[in-house]
């Protein structure tokens, strides 16, 4: 689209960037929160024996470079030339990143990664983390003292699964005490990209909440907490620094503005930003206490914000710091949403594209009726996180017989996603202490008009359907970054 059709001369836009599981997303997005044009790219994930799930942090860098070049030079460029004042040209307010939460990137003092970046989906800390939280008597394998302080100052505790930031940091400890050692600082993967841009090493009041580290429990006031860095044995000068989301970071390096193709009109603010999560719960337009959303990505989650710090050990959830100053949000998560789909991709359509398959697939599971297929689909293909934390339960197709289809197994993944957040949302219902009556659907998998249908009938509310995964995820960035440069 020609962005010069439709806005004046100089108008501000933000420069938003996502960095998801699957590949990052650029996006400009207006201070109203429109998303003017977007570009995506795909990058690795390496899932390892013991498991183990990383990326690699150039590839995040080279690939989120390439892609907004090409929006840039849609927008910023023309006929090889940049854009002057006068003749459409429109300006960069700042830059917001987003993305991926509980990731681990060890940095050495010249910025440069140590090895790749260890996911929110690797789980290789169990064994390491179940060293701190454990004690007798015990409740669920926590030490029932260590368990009540934890939850006292933070709001939570670290998961027995090991896919926690601190469990990370705790697994390279003993794991890869070399490593550890030549560790200057252990960032965030948005913290890593905001590194990249300027060279600061600062994570945000939000963000570190998976360290386990910071005391919450005044929302204004979050701050590491010596005790319990002392009781988990990690060094404190290898913890970046705390600000807000709304901080200001400083200005796009001129290197960086050079690779990502900026344009170099004057220098651009970076505002620290927030995780996926916390941005997609601003971006949602659910902003309100109590008012509900549902994520459909890689994996899927049922939040809201919530005004005072609680916590459901059982279920596995808790009230975290949110992006929004003194405010807090429900914090859980279901391992496996969108991935369901990317391993039918891979596991039965392989030789087809991704653009041609999904809308095959909604065409599939409308032909299936519930009433001809008795095919049952377990989503734990990675464990489960709430509300069972459980990394060892796997997933499952059930009920089979000579005579089913593919399509009944297509729906079968549909149905079972849908199922899932139904169990999610009974234990949010609990959490918050009220029904739930209405949803905004986002991310990927709000795309499909058919999925979202069929999680109004399984959930029994409504679903406002927001079709384009951007959408969330750019919007929150875009508005704490319009916050943040005041």
């Amino acid at each position: 689209m020609d962005i010069t059709d439709t806005r004046k001369d100089g108008a501000p836009l933000f420069l938003a960037i996502d960095l998801g599981t699957s590949g990052p997303k650029v996006a400009l997005v207006s201070l109203t929160g429109d998303i003017i044009d977007s570009e995506r790219g795909a990058t690795d994930l390496y899932l390892l024996d013991g498991g183990g799930a990383e990326q690699s942090p150039d590839q995040w860098w080279q690939v989120i470079c390439a892609t907004t070049r090409r929006l840039m030079a849609r927008h910023f460029m023309r006929d090889g030339q940049p854009i002057r004042h006068g003749q459409g040209a429109l300006t960069i307010a700042a830059v917001c990143c987003t993305g991926q939460w509980s990731g681990t990137v060890p940095i050495d003092r010249q910025g440069q990664p140590l090895m790749n970046a260890l996911t929110w989906m690797d789980a290789r800390g169990a064994a390491s983390v179940q060293r701190v939280i454990g004690g007798f008597p015990s409740i669920q394998g926590y030490g029932v003292r260590t368990l009540l302080r934890w939850i006292q100052l933070t709001g939570g505790v670290p998961t027995r699964s090991g896919k926690d930031t601190l469990a990370h940091i705790l697994w390279l400890k003993a794991a890869r005490p070399e490593l550890y050692q030549q560790t200057h600082c252990f960032l965030e993967p948005k913290d890593y990209l905001n590194f990249k841009l300027t060279g600061v090493a600062a994570t945000t009041y939000d963000t570190a909440a998976l360290l386990w580290l910071t005391d919450n429990r005044d929302p204004n006031n979050i701050h590491y907490c010596d005790e319990l860095i002392e009781r988990v044995g990690v060094d404190r000068s290898k913890l970046p620094d705390l600000v807000a989301s709304t901080h200001r970071l400083g200005t796009v390096l001129p290197e960086a503005a050079e690779q990502l193709g900026l344009p170099g009109h004057q220098p651009l603010p970076v505002i620290a930003g927030s995780p996926d999560i916390q941005s997609a719960c601003i971006g949602s337009g659910r902003v309100a206490d109590y008012d509900p959303h549902l994520y459909l990505g890689t994996s899927s989650w049922l939040s809201c914000h919530m005004p005072k710090k609680r916590t459901d050990l059982l279920r596995n959830m808790a009230t975290l710091p949110a992006a929004v100053p003194g405010r807090y949000f429900l914090a859980n998560e279901q391992e496996t949403a969108g991935a369901c789909l990317s391993y039918l991709h891979e596991t039965f359509f392989s030789d087809m594209a991704a653009a041609d398959l999904y809308p095959m697939l909604d065409e599939m599971v409308e032909r299936v009726a519930t009433t001809k297929s008795s095919v049952l689909f377990t989503p734990w293909l990675n464990g489960e996180r709430t509300p069972v934390e459980d990394p060892h339960l796997r997933g499952g197709l059930h009920h089979l017989s000579l005579s089913t289809t593919k399509a009944q197994i297509v729906r079968a993944v549909y149905e079972g996603v849908a199922l899932n957040s139904r169990w999610l949302k009974c234990s949010v219902e609990k959490m918050i202490r009220r029904p739930i009556t209405q949803l905004a659907c986002m991310g990927g998998g709000a795309r499909s008009s058919v999925w979202c249908q069929l999680l109004a009938d399984v959930l029994g509310c409504q679903i406002q359907q927001i079709k384009y995964p951007l959408d969330a995820n750019a919007r929150g960035a875009a508005w704490i970054a319009a916050v943040g440069i005041g």
